[in-house]
């Protein structure tokens, strides 16, 4: 492989022609830049194509590393006429300078997204009041596509709009179209997508892309057999231009359509041509295809076939050099959605295991965990430490198991700890985000300001020539401002409304998160006692009913609401595991009247466990005879659901005056955190959770919390 270098300009006064698409028959591509120069990478004999909406195809053969300049005939004219016109207008000038600082800000978007964003700013500010529209619409898509790269893709599409509403142009609306499916706004996609059909001058690499994004667009909205017309389309033209990574995408989401069909054959023939055509090019890319294709053995339980196929990419994965993580896309992305090697082990004991070869599995597991903790990828190593803790208790070797077990557990909390991190970053990453987005949002007010303050300058010119005029003129220039003015407060009312909700779900999320490893602690609390009694037998069947319990809390986790049959069985579970611990403080009962109509009605998760909680170790806890917890549940309204949690313990102003002095101290972070989400809730959803406690008995004994639940 070397690198080319070259440039694409007119051939009469070398004027540099940006944005030409630049291909190889091998797959690597790019783009011009302003000054309308490039670099690539290819092999001797490799195909270069040259494609643009400015002048026909060029195709040429590499045959050494010289330099490839590309001369555009009869390019000089148009160039020369939009020059002299540029010129009268005085902002000629800026062009360069422009495409100078659109280049700066893609070359920092995917390192640094402050200074991204600030080229940007500075491309927009000297447009000024008769600023080229052209320069604004490609300042405004090049923003878009930086927030689509960092997943953004609300901003990505406001700034895709603003940039046709300044200039259409096909390419934009084909980054409008992607980022709406990236959203998940397939008939958004499609209703701007299908008009670029019939767009004639289309070179065939963004003719391919858009086959390609309308069969994403089918498949997302469950139409098959759309999507797949389209990807075959696409897949022909890339084929005929010799687009080799369109040709392999295609191929794959052929494959994937046919086999969310149920069409074995069709689905591993495509695998196969994608796989076949990866080995030509990137190593990468290979080791990406034969991953997803192993995918597609695994759901089909070929695990034979899937353990060879994995085994294989482990081995090239080892050979590539420094060994980097694997992206399962076109760019940069999280740790989370990378090829890995402990991820490849991973996948290879997990099927080992659907065949019951667990002595084969162990080796790949513990492999994947060393893995998973040289490169502190703490999901891989939970997960893989919690399947071999399953293994070990499948073979018997409780001691292992209990090992591996308690190795999990540890590396839960970090995990937690981890995520509570990434949940300052997230914030303070959207906090720099709204304040980027304010500073461009800033700057285009300003011009249009400048527009403003420019039209009433010729105006109030013409009002001198025209006096008759005069009024009707200054009319319209003083509504043009207050809608302005009015335009303006909207966009700030609704920016900060926008905010408001954003902050409220990251508020949601934090104090889940809290909740969690809140939950996880004081619940491991309660194996110390069978541990310090050394009654194995006991702790064992606890920690069993103890996973299970753990499993559903973290299932649930990352959701605002589940079904209140959900919250029903997790909480049952968690008293059950209480009980079986202090046998002799209480008996419980939950009972759940048979008009209530459990499925219809959704709860926040982990909203009971801390009242329940409070009642048996605060309430029932002190009380010197055995007491009782009734949890109730009876249905008000068809929209109103009431759950009531009843002790007949020592009551809260008993509990209180036995706390030691440091208990007093602190509050509860449970009973805290429950409070801020009752109340966040309660201003998103409108007042949909009530709760009340009081005193069950008239000596201050037992307590009551009932809590109200609004249907959706």
């Amino acid at each position: 492989m070397v690198e080319i270098e070259g440039s694409v300009r007119g051939k009469e006064n070398y004027t540099p022609i940006s944005g030409v698409q630049i291909t190889t028959d091998k797959g690597n591509h790019t783009i011009t830049n302003g000054l309308g120069e490039f670099k690539i990478k290819a092999a001797i004999g490799d195909m270069l194509i040259f494609e643009s909406p400015e002048f026909e195809t060029v195709r040429y053969r590499v045959r050494s590393n010289e330099d490839v300049d590309v001369l555009v005939e009869d390019y000089e004219a148009a160039s020369t006429k939009k020059k002299e016109s540029k010129n009268r207008s005085g902002i000629y000038g800026t062009t360069v300078d422009h495409k100078r600082l659109l280049d700066s800000a893609n070359f920092y978007k995917r390192t640094n997204l402050e200074k991204s964003i600030d080229f940007i700013a500075r491309s927009i500010a000297p447009l000024g009041s008769q600023g080229n529209k052209q320069e604004l619409s490609a300042s405004l898509s090049t923003l878009g596509e930086i927030y689509m790269f960092h997943k953004q893709y609300d901003l990505a599409i406001a700034n895709f709009k603003d940039a046709l509403s300044a200039r259409e142009t096909s390419k934009t609306k084909l980054l409008l179209g992607k980022a709406y499916i990236l959203n998940g706004e397939y008939e958004n996609a499609e209703s701007t997508l299908t008009p670029l059909l019939d767009v004639k001058n289309m070179v065939p690499y963004q003719r391919a892309e858009l086959y390609e994004a309308l069969g994403d667009t089918y498949k997302g909205l469950a139409n098959l057999k759309k999507a797949q017309e389209f990807y075959r389309e696409g897949l022909q033209i890339a084929e005929k231009n010799q687009i080799s990574p369109k040709v392999i995408d295609l191929n794959s989401k052929m494959a994937d359509v046919y086999a969310s069909q149920d069409r074995t054959i069709e689905a591993e023939g495509f695998y196969q041509n994608s796989l076949n055509l990866s080995k030509k090019v990137a190593p990468e890319r290979s080791i990406q295809e034969s991953e997803k294709v192993a995918d597609f053995y695994n759901q089909k339980s070929r695990y034979d076939d899937e353990i060879q196929l994995r085994k294989k990419s482990l081995n090239e994965l080892r050979q590539l050099p420094q060994q980097p993580a694997m992206a399962t896309s076109g760019v940069a992305i999280p740790k989370s959605d990378t090829i890995t090697s402990q991820r490849i082990n991973y996948k290879i004991a997990n099927a080992y295991i659907a065949q019951d070869k667990l002595d084969e599995a162990i080796p790949y597991l513990e492999k994947s965990i060393v893995e998973a903790d040289e490169d502190d990828d703490l999901v891989v190593q939970k997960d893989a430490t919690r399947k071999l803790s399953e293994v070990y208790k499948y073979k018997g070797d409780f001691s292992r198991a209990l090992e591996s077990y308690q190795d999990y557990v540890a590396v839960v909390d970090s995990l937690y700890i981890r995520k509570e991190q990434e949940i300052s970053r997230a914030a303070r990453f959207n906090r720099e985000i709204a304040n980027t987005q304010n500073r461009i949002s800033s700057l285009e007010q300003e011009r249009e300001l400048s527009q403003s303050k420019y039209s009433l300058a010729v105006t109030e010119q013409q009002l001198y020539e025209e006096t008759s005029k005069r009024q009707k003129w200054i009319i319209y220039s003083l509504a043009f401002g207050i809608l302005l003015m009015a335009f303006t407060a909207f966009l700030y009312y609704r920016s900060n409304k926008q905010q408001k909700l954003a902050n409220n779900l990251l508020a949601l999320k934090s104090l889940r998160t809290q909740m969690n490893p809140h939950f996880i602690f004081n619940a491991l609390n309660s194996v110390n006692n069978y541990i310090a009694k050394s009654d194995e037998r006991s702790a064992n069947r606890f920690l069993s009913e103890f996973s299970v319990l753990m499993r559903s809390v973290l299932e649930n986790s990352e959701e605002d609401f589940i079904p209140l049959s959900k919250e029903l069985e997790l909480l049952e579970l968690y008293v059950k595991l209480e009980h079986s611990r202090f046998l002799d403080k209480f008996d419980y009962e939950i009972e759940v009247d048979e008009k209530v109509d459990i499925e219809a009605f959704r709860i926040p998760p982990m909203l009971l466990q801390p009242y329940i909680e409070n009642a048996i170790w605060h309430g029932l806890g002190y009380k010197e005879e055995k007491g009782f917890l009734k949890i109730g549940i009876q249905q008000l309204t068809n929209n109103l659901l009431e759950i009531t949690i009843m002790d007949n313990g020592i009551g809260r102003k008993r509990s209180a005056e036995l706390k030691t002095s440091n208990q007093k101290k602190q509050k509860s972070k449970g009973m805290g955190n429950i409070k801020k989400r009752i109340q966040i809730l309660n201003d998103m959803y409108k007042n949909k959770v009530e709760v009340s406690i009081a005193n069950l008995n008239e000596d201050q004994t037992g307590t009551k919390v009932s809590l109200k639940l609004k249907k959706d």
